[in-house]
């Protein structure tokens, strides 16, 4: 094939990621807001993809070059990295969305592109040489983001929910819903748009660093094009929904009510909206969870499903390395028949 024909399939299969990416997350952005029944799904998901769309228009792309460039050694990049590296997180996304697992699409394309990077060094420079594929670059920060970004979320709507609870203490429970109902409207809404502002932009950066690497651009920047096609393809993804993901997220770990669903919609907006910030690429799905998590903890702990929380945590675990290890495998086999 020629270089022309590669890079567009690559950029078609990291659009198709993309896509992926916001079928598998739509669970994220209208969990909270159709398990406490403001929206309906149908609803709610078309809400969610507007917002996701609209953040095209509100944030750089400083996540998008932490993605294409912090992780892996771009001397060492090939379009076939980048395909494989892209397939791989496709793959682990589509077998944890058909488990009904709310995993990071974040984690699975950086470790995809992390495994088929050290695959190919090692084919190259030989397997002693293989770590010579990645570059310290942002790893620590993001590795410890696992652990920071849903606690982050955790606290603050653990929080919320306590000035929640000061501020409408001579309220009862129906009159606060009453108030919840419309201004979690508003929230899941930030959070749409936090979710795609920071989640499209890693697609950016895989799509950049092809055009990069098949010598279209000599510097990392990323196009107007790329842009719009990035929220398209998340805001569509969205629009499809994950309806597996959405019961364990909005009906299985804890009872939301509007309130609550408020405080948690926030709190992961304003966890996401920081890591984008840091220009950081954090999983909105570890995020939302902490924040769910945070908002059924205020009553007793037992409220939350602490046994569907572990078995959540395991898959965040397994992410990076499952997706790695497919990406290795599909690079070989790229490999074998080039």
């Amino acid at each position: 094939m020629s270089p022309l024909t590669i890079a567009i399939l690559i950029i078609s299969v990291a659009l198709v990621f993309d896509f992926i990416n916001g079928f598998h997350d739509a669970a994220n952005s209208v969990a909270t807001v159709v398990a406490t029944r403001v929206l309906t799904p149908f609803q709610a998901v078309l809400w969610a993809a507007f917002f996701n769309f609209a953040a095209a228009f509100m944030f750089g792309t400083g996540v998008a070059s932490t993605v294409g460039s912090g992780f892996v050694n771009i001397a060492l990049v090939t379009p076939y990295v980048i395909l494989a590296g892209v397939i791989g997180a496709i793959v682990w996304d589509l077998i944890t969305w058909w488990l009904g697992l709310p995993t990071s699409s974040s984690h699975a394309l950086i470790g995809g592109y992390a495994g088929a990077a050290l695959t190919h060094a090692g084919l190259q420079l030989g397997p002693s040489q293989a770590l010579k594929g990645l570059v310290v670059g942002q790893w620590p920060k993001t590795l410890a983001f696992i652990v920071f970004a849903p606690l982050l979320g955790l606290v603050l709507a653990y929080s919320l929910m306590v000035g929640i609870f000061w501020l409408f203490r001579k309220s009862s429970p129906s009159k606060m819903d009453s108030h919840f109902r419309r201004l979690q409207l508003g929230s899941a809404a930030l959070y749409s748009i936090a979710h795609g502002t920071n989640d499209a932009q890693k697609t950016m950066g895989i799509i950049t660093s092809v055009l990069v690497t098949s010598g279209y651009q000599r510097d990392f920047h990323v196009p107007t094009w790329v842009v719009l096609s990035a929220y398209a393809a998340i805001a569509l993804g969205t629009m499809s929904g994950g309806w597996r993901i959405i019961r364990t997220m909005g009906t299985r770990l804890t009872r939301l009510k509007p309130r609550g669903g408020f405080c948690a919609e926030a709190a992961a907006a304003i966890s996401i909206l920081f890591a984008t910030w840091l220009k950081q690429p954090v999983s909105t799905t570890h995020v939302i969870a902490g924040s769910i998590a945070g908002v059924g903890s205020i009553q007793r702990m037992k409220a939350v499903r602490w046994g569907l929380a572990g078995n959540i945590v395991w898959a965040w675990v397994m992410t990076i390395p499952a997706a790695a290890i497919i990406a290795a495998l599909t690079f070989l086999i790229i490999h074998a028949l080039i």
